[in-house]
């Protein structure tokens, strides 16, 4: 087994307005330039000391933690610190034999190890179980809990538990025919319920981004007795374009997973599942912003 050394991805230019034009992300494919639209947007301004925020960004299945830099990139010129850690077997770590416990240890020993805390911590749609599971690990060092498109699991599920039956026996056939327990994500799936929004061109370079995802930790069943006793304020942003689980019929994000979570803030946006991380950063940097706010 490979040993696993935890990243953090931090775009270089603590404010992307003054980053060179030609400037290369390993998160863009063909040159094409991810903070254009944010430096196209008026959202890009600082906010007053009190109003910032510390940001600990957990990304989601078939991604990486470059899934973040555009939206870092935004709340950094706002002034917030952000931080997103790579966790086991995702990145540049080879090893893709990891479990669900692995992948919350990377992100824990991330955050104590930083020391950080008062944190806005982020799950976005696999992540959601991550953080449910390093909150409470480390309850004391977080100030709010922010789920996007997220999966809020009950004690004793799985994520697999979550999905529709059509499209868990498709990951299921998918696992078994990899040479490493994984999971790829077929074109015509990841275009129709990831970047549904995105024209034909975007999602053809999205999907140059996608890798396969290690199996197993989406079907272990996590046990979640000590999330569901914690007072941790919670928050639930939900774009209602986003198609990666269908709405009614005892599935989707919202209120379906939402309402687990008791009392909670919801904040609504009108992008897909992955599109608007590239395309409108802006827009999803605001809305991580008024969920994890005071």
């Amino acid at each position: 087994m490979f040993p696993y050394r935890p990243e953090i991805h931090q775009f270089p230019y603590s404010d992307y307005r003054f980053a060179p034009r030609g400037y290369y992300s390993p998160y863009t494919e063909g040159g094409w330039l991810w903070w254009r639209s944010a430096i196209e947007s008026d959202e890009s301004y600082c906010l007053p000391e009190q109003q910032r925020l510390t940001f600990v960004l957990v990304h989601g299945s078939w991604a990486d933690a470059h899934f973040w830099d555009g939206i870092a990139a935004v709340l950094r010129s706002q002034g917030h610190a952000v931080y997103a850690p790579e966790y086991a077997g995702h990145g540049t770590d080879p090893n893709k034999n990891v479990t669900h416990a692995m992948i919350t240890r990377s992100v824990v020993d991330f955050i104590t190890k930083q020391n950080l805390r008062d944190i806005v911590l982020v799950g976005h749609s696999f992540g959601g179980s991550v953080i449910q599971k390093v909150v409470e690990q480390v309850p004391d060092r977080i100030k709010r809990l922010v789920f996007w498109d997220a999966f809020v699991l009950k004690d004793g599920e799985s994520v697999a538990d979550e999905l529709p039956p059509q499209t868990r026996q498709g990951f299921e056939q998918l696992r078994a025919v990899s040479k490493d327990d994984t999971i790829m994500l077929p074109f015509p799936l990841f275009r129709d319920l990831f970047v549904n929004t995105a024209t034909l061109e975007e999602a053809k370079r999205f999907y140059t981004s996608v890798s396969p995802e290690p199996a197993k930790p989406l079907f272990e069943k996590l046990d979640l007795k000590a999330f569901y006793t914690l007072p941790t304020p919670k928050s639930y942003v939900y774009f209602y374009q986003d198609n990666v689980l269908p709405q009614g019929e005892g599935f989707g994000w919202n209120p379906h997973m939402s309402s687990r979570l008791g009392l909670f803030r919801l904040t609504v946006g009108d992008g897909d599942h992955f599109t608007d991380t590239r395309t409108r950063p802006a827009m999803v940097a605001q809305k991580l912003y008024e969920a994890g706010r005071d």
